[in-house]
């Protein structure tokens, strides 16, 4: 598979996974191609990979906000991707998250499943005591209507925290 940019040509590796880039890049414009391909793989119907791959798509997409972000993946039955989207945006250390738009857009996209994910500009992924109560009020909110929460993904330039793997959840 070939993708074109304005910037460089990507050109698929022999490995699966695998890309060359013909020509030189500026660091922007890698980014530009990471971000694509990062888009690509949360494409509505996929079944979405390990949870390192699925972390890394989502740190791709979120790291360079100066502001908080708080995004959902949508999934369906089977988790496979109904939709990744940006719902909120916040400042510089905060973003309100309202439980009733995040049931409202899970219910408008049918989710039966949710992965909770936003970003800290300051790139320490740690969870805050804040984001620890928003999701279990989300986990709790969105349990009422029959949508399981999966897990609650932050991300920064140092990495990423999965509360399903710390156990929280």
């Amino acid at each position: 598979m070939t993708c074109y940019t304005p910037y460089a040509q990507l050109v698929a590796g022999e490995t699966p996974g695998t890309y060359r880039v013909d020509g030189d890049v500026t660091d922007a414009q890698l980014l530009h191609l990471a971000k694509m391909i990062a888009h690509k793989r949360l494409r509505k119907g996929n079944q979405l990979g390990s949870p390192d791959e699925v972390h890394r798509c989502l740190q791709t997409l979120l790291l360079d906000y100066p502001y908080e972000v708080f995004g959902t993946l949508l999934l369906d039955t089977q988790h496979r991707l109904i939709a990744f989207d940006e719902l909120l945006r916040g400042t510089i250390d905060a973003a309100s998250v309202y439980p009733r738009e995040v049931i409202k857009h899970s219910l408008e996209h049918n989710a039966a499943a949710v992965i909770l994910v936003h970003n800290h500009p300051s790139g320490d992924p740690e969870p805050s005591d804040a984001d620890r109560r928003i999701t279990q009020r989300l986990k709790e909110a969105l349990g009422l209507v029959d949508i399981r929460v999966l897990d609650h993904v932050v991300v920064g330039h140092e990495g990423y925290t999965s509360f399903a793997e710390r156990g929280w959840l």
